[in-house]
């Protein structure tokens, strides 16, 4: 369980030169979380946001020390709004002629209409690989289908940390900046309510956001077994809570690869009908 107090009015440094720089509303259910990544004074902003949440989450980055115009890139793992509304307001704050967005080519065809302003960089142009000046590097792993064709999730092998977008988000409003989800959780039946903490469980808010969200089994089974791949010590995802602990990410991926009813199955299923 989260013991830590954090003034969520502030950026949260999550990991070495990485900050949480989003909007935390107690009351909502779906919290969106844009990630700065400050390197030697070279700055990357991942997922940044909502149109709404924009004077929020550049607040925030400034309050790291961060000058919006050391900001070089934008990196956007697929394409809602709730991830790339707030870009024509970025390119006004950080202007210059150094920023470029990164996407896949398929989400750069809909974040075009966002703005056409700055370049778009397609990762597979760029071997799926971003180099910061100081040489260290960002490795992106496609997840196609979970949830959109160009889907990917970005990966700092210099820290351990995974920026894993829609994959392990959830919607709940039982929210934490970091999961409460502990080793018990990997084998419990999710339910609405926690039958040990009376609270509603946060497994059961990954397991329906999954269902809903998620294309198809297969679609995230395939991404479940690229990121198994990978030597992770924190999942940082753009909704729900952060999994900093093995526990925490081995329940998490253990509940999800047991899933069989997600997207069009889980609708055809007759839970949405």
């Amino acid at each position: 369980m989260e013991t830590r107090a954090f003034n969520y009015d502030d950026s949260v440094e999550i990991a070495d030169g990485i900050y949480w720089v989003g909007f935390a509303d107690e009351t909502a259910g779906l919290h969106s979380n844009p990630y700065l990544i400050v390197d030697h004074g070279e700055a990357v902003l991942i997922d940044g946001g909502s149109r709404n949440d924009f004077s929020t989450v550049m607040l925030k980055i400034m309050r790291t020390g961060t000058n919006p115009h050391n900001i070089t890139r934008l990196i956007y793992q697929h394409y809602d709004p709730d991830l790339c509304g707030n870009i024509p307001h970025m390119e006004a704050i950080i202007g210059g002629t150094k920023l470029k967005i990164i996407s896949h080519c398929e989400n750069n065809i809909f974040i075009e209409y966002y703005s056409p302003k700055s370049p778009k960089q397609c990762i597979e142009e760029m071997g799926f690989v971003f180099t910061f000046s100081s040489g260290r590097i960002l490795q992106f792993i496609r997840t196609p289908y979970s949830h959109s064709p160009g889907s990917f999730v970005t990966y700092d092998s210099a820290i351990k940390t995974l920026f894993s977008s829609d994959i392990f988000g959830s919607y709940d409003s039982n929210w934490s900046l970091y999961t409460q989800i502990n080793e018990p959780c990997g084998y419990c039946i999710p339910a609405a309510i926690c039958p040990k903490t009376n609270e509603r469980c946060q497994m059961h808010g990954i397991v329906n956001f999954h269902e809903r969200v998620m294309t198809s089994a297969k679609a995230l089974q395939y991404a479940l077994s690229r990121i198994e791949e990978l030597d992770i010590s924190l999942i940082a995802p753009q909704h729900g809570s952060i999994l900093d602990t093995h526990i925490a990410q081995k329940a998490v991926i253990d509940q999800l690869k047991r899933l069989t009813s997600i997207g069009i199955d889980h609708f055809l299923k007759g839970k949405d009908l």
